[in-house]
Parts: C-alpha cells; sequence; structure tokens
C-alpha cells in the first residue's frame, strides 16, 4: 500500500535572491483546525489537557508552549501548529478528549502553504498587498489575522518586529510567491521603517 507522501506546492521554487527581504516556505509545521464552544468548559478543560495550555479566547491573539502554537482564527475556530509529524496523533488527541462534547480536531496540514516573510521591510512588503497599517501598534509578536492580501484569502501571524508567516491556501501558493516577489523587488521599497 502506497504511504501518504507531503509534497511542498513551492517545491520548485528557491530562495529568492531579488528579494529586499528574505522569502522562504516553511514546510515542516502541522496544522489542526480546531472547532469548539469557549462557553463549553468541557471542551475547554479537553483542549488544555491535550495542548497544557489555555486557548486563546481574544481575538486575533495566540498562545504558544514548547514547539505548539495556536492562532485564534474566531470564537469557535483556532488554527494548532506543531511538527508536521505530530499533527495526526495530536489531532486523534484532540477527537479523543472532545468526543463527548460539540468539538472538531481535523488535521489540515496540507490545506496551507506558509510563506515566510523576514528583514526590515516586511511589513512594508506585506502592506503591498493589503489594506492594513503594519505600523500600527496591536501588530505585535504573536498578533494574528485573516486578510485578503494580493485579491486571495489569507491568514497571517506577527513572529517578530521583522519576521511574519502567511499562510495562503495551496492552490494560491505560486500565485502569492509570485506576488511577493514583485512586491519585495529590490528598488521597490518605499522606505516607510527607516526612520521617518
Amino acid at each position: 500500500m502506497l504511504e501518504p507522501r507531503f509534497e511542498s506546492a513551492l517545491a520548485l521554487r528557491g530562495e529568492p535572491t531579488t528579494t529586499y527581504v528574505s522569502m522562504r516556505e516553511i514546510t515542516t509545521r502541522g496544522m489542526i483546525d480546531l472547532r469548539g464552544l469557549t462557553s463549553d468548559r468541557k471542551f475547554m478543560a479537553a483542549a488544555k489537557a491535550v495542548l497544557g495550555f489555555d486557548l486563546p479566547k481574544a481575538p486575533r491573539t495566540s498562545n504558544s508552549f514548547g514547539d505548539v502554537k495556536v492562532l485564534w482564527l474566531s470564537p469557535d475556530q483556532w488554527l494548532v501548529l506543531c511538527a508536521r509529524e505530530k499533527a495526526p496523533s495530536l489531532a486523534a488527541e484532540f477527537a479523543k478528549a472532545t468526543e463527548n462534547t460539540h468539538a472538531l480536531a481535523v488535521d489540515v496540514s496540507d490545506m496551507r502553504s506558509i510563506i515566510r516573510i523576514e528583514g526590515e521591510g516586511s511589513r512594508e512588503v506585506m502592506m503591498k498587498g493589503c489594506s492594513l497599517d503594519f505600523t500600527d501598534a496591536d501588530f505585535t509578536p504573536g498578533y494574528v489575522r485573516r486578510v485578503r492580501f494580493a485579491e486571495i484569502a489569507a491568514l497571517f501571524t506577527i513572529v517578530d518586529a521583522s519576521t511574519i508567516d502567511l499562510y495562503v491556501f495551496r492552490s494560491y501558493a505560486n500565485y502569492a510567491w509570485d506576488f511577493l516577489l514583485k512586491a519585495a523587488r529590490k528598488g521597490s521599497e518605499v522606505g516607510l521603517f527607516n526612520g521617518r
């Protein structure tokens, strides 16, 4: 029997040398779509028992411990991030822990591609693709938001002051990569972060 094998949507794309920020795909991250009600104490307790920490309840936030991070997506939805090889067993743990509650845990590791944008101009590049002001004081490490980026549905999280992870559906990965190559092309810097 054939074993399932992960294949990156951006496997043929190398790290660019023509951009003023660094760009690379994160391929080692597993993802679990977790759904449940924050008002359901059994669900919240079960999730905490599996994770070892509380699910974030505040909009656009995240929590993490060790190699597991949870992104708040909506009042009843979270994206659990972990090592890719750990995702199937962690999803099974969630399913078992929440079996008597109104909940869902699905391994969606192959659903999205993650593009990491690093460098002083990373926020400027993101602003070229959407209408958000990435200089806003709320955009601190751990901040999470769904957004329309370059006219496609996307999700991003602020990793640190100059690093952003952009999540796009796998079928749009090459489109997003090509957009970023143009938006971050050397010579196209706007200079919003040069102390002005």
